[in-house]
């Protein structure tokens, strides 16, 4: 088959799948007769704490800082200088690009910091390759964390009886039986993604390509081992810290900005965020569909928050977050352009 058909079928079923499932999450929520649910989650909306959901914002633009000054770190080693303006332009171009087609924000990023000081694609793409195993790790061990904090809570989630029950008892929405199911496929497909990137990384040090491709797999080999050859590893430790709890922030702030989740807590919070980061593992665009169906689930299931509460709360956290990356990644990409002229 012609790798532009296959390539345009897999964006197709793609986005079909996202398609699918954010209207099975969206239809899941049950409002009351005469009003429609686009109503229902405006009027969420409406009810939130909106400087909560400020500061996670603000909390979702620092982290793509300080990952921006994490990569400058990376490429230091190798000769390679960029300002921070530079760096951040960059990351959040990559994450505008993942908006639309998904993994394809990595090479975005590297494209636009080559557009704005020539630092080579192949080099940068083997840091960014190295920041994916380092991020990789960090929600690995966070997944493990909130096991152990949230045991006794996560494993209700595992009861068949008691979801069984919860799925037969009305709490749920028309679609909540399948809404169970779907999050279990999402949940073993994310795994399987996350399995399969820890043995593709592993790859990169074993493959032996042949003339052209040979200088790409060393700048990439180069990038990946720049994290051995830093200077400063423990700024880079906490740099790599401070990423993952405002990513943390994100999603606490927003719970915070809701009554129905504000009393959660912190530990709640990290679960919802774990499962979330699982979701966000799928390769959809932007993680819509995947994550509007875990998290829901995670609310109703583990904190017995209603369904139509959870749904609107994770359409608003999900749509919030997006508007902040699209507003930034687009201003980042004409900024790219002008400051390139």
């Amino acid at each position: 088959m012609n790798p532009r058909i296959k390539n345009s079928l897999k964006y197709i079923l793609m986005l079909a799948i996202t398609g699918f499932l954010l209207w099975l999450s969206y239809t899941n929520i049950d409002v009351a007769e005469g009003e429609s649910r686009w109503d229902y989650i405006v009027s969420v909306w409406g009810k939130a704490d909106k400087p909560f959901l400020l500061l996670s914002a603000v909390a979702a633009l620092l982290s793509h800082a300080i990952r921006a000054e994490r990569w400058k770190l990376l490429l230091f080693p190798m000769g390679h200088r960029f300002t921070l303006l530079q760096g951040f332009m960059s990351v959040m171009v990559g994450y505008f690009i993942n908006l639309v087609i998904p993994r394809g924000g990595e090479v975005s990023r590297c494209y636009n910091l080559y557009r704005l000081n020539k630092t080579p694609v192949d080099v940068s793409l083997g840091t960014v390759v190295a920041e994916r195993v380092i991020d990789l790790f960090f929600l690995i061990t966070l997944i493990a964390v909130a096991f152990v904090v949230e045991l006794d809570t996560l494993m209700y989630f595992f009861r068949s009886e008691e979801i069984r029950e919860l799925s037969n008892s009305g709490e749920g929405g028309s679609n909540f039986p399948y809404m169970i199911a779907a999050g279990a496929v999402i949940f073993l497909i994310a795994i399987y993604f996350i399995i399969r990137y820890i043995f593709r990384t592993r790859r990169y040090f074993a493959l032996r390509m042949v003339s052209h491709a040979r200088r790409v797999l060393r700048g990439m080999k180069s990038g990946v081992m720049s994290v051995f050859r830093l200077e400063s590893r423990f700024l880079f430790i906490l740099y790599s810290v401070a990423i993952w709890v405002l990513y943390y922030l994100m999603m606490y702030f927003v719970m915070l900005a809701f009554p129905e989740t504000a009393h959660l807590g912190i530990f709640a919070a990290l679960t919802i965020f774990v499962i979330g980061g699982i979701a966000m593992a799928i390769p959809l665009p932007g993680g819509a569909g995947s994550f509007h169906v875990l998290v829901p689930l995670g609310l109703i299931m583990l904190y017995a928050i209603p369904e139509n509460k959870a749904g609107a709360f994770t359409f608003i956290f999900h749509a919030w977050q997006t508007v902040v990356i699209i507003v930034t990644g687009a201003l980042s990409l004409i900024g790219s352009q002008l400051m390139k002229k």
